[in-house]
């Protein structure tokens, strides 16, 4: 496996809508592992195929290290509870800077795995909250977005002083 290069904010390619895999071969498995690796060297929980400048629609969230690996392939929410939660949220393509973002609590997901097989599932606290964060992420909407206007421009003042 490899660790791919990861786009930085503010990349045009982090707010453009992923494309939906059609085919599950063993190069979609390789990219797999590459995010999977990209995103523990980064280090994040989660890393989606934009975040490395391929705009198709795979996502690969640990929560608890590789023992928790999920893979998510053309990933989409079905339903979302109407009660809402507050996590702090940051993106390894903007790494350094965080805030609480406010998402439905519970959520329902359908997906595909590697081998095109269709799930489904319902996912609450932190995997709920990946999910939406990276399902976001490949319909082109980053996670700053989420944000107020001015706590937006905060978030983006404090990345470009840290150098980055």
């Amino acid at each position: 496996m490899a660790i791919l290069p990861i786009l930085r904010f503010p990349d045009p390619g982090l707010r453009t809508a992923c494309r939906p895999v059609t085919i599950f071969d063993s190069r979609l498995a390789a990219l797999a592992g590459d995010l999977a690796d990209t995103m523990r060297a980064a280090p994040g929980i989660g890393i989606t195929a934009a975040h490395v400048g391929i705009l198709e629609r795979l996502t690969v969230i640990e929560l608890d290290g590789p023992a928790s690996q999920r893979v998510y392939v053309n990933p989409k929410v079905t339903w979302s509870s109407p009660d809402m939660q507050r996590h702090t949220e940051g993106s390894v393509s903007m790494p350094g800077v965080t805030d609480e973002v406010e998402r439905p609590a519970r959520i329902r997901v359908s997906w595909q795995d590697l081998e095109g097989q269709n799930h489904e599932e319902e996912a609450d606290g932190l995997l709920a909250v990946c999910l939406q964060h990276e399902i976001d992420q490949l319909d082109g909407i980053f996670w700053i977005d989420r944000l107020s206007r001015l706590k937006r421009e905060r978030i983006i003042k404090k990345f470009r002083k840290a150098g980055a």
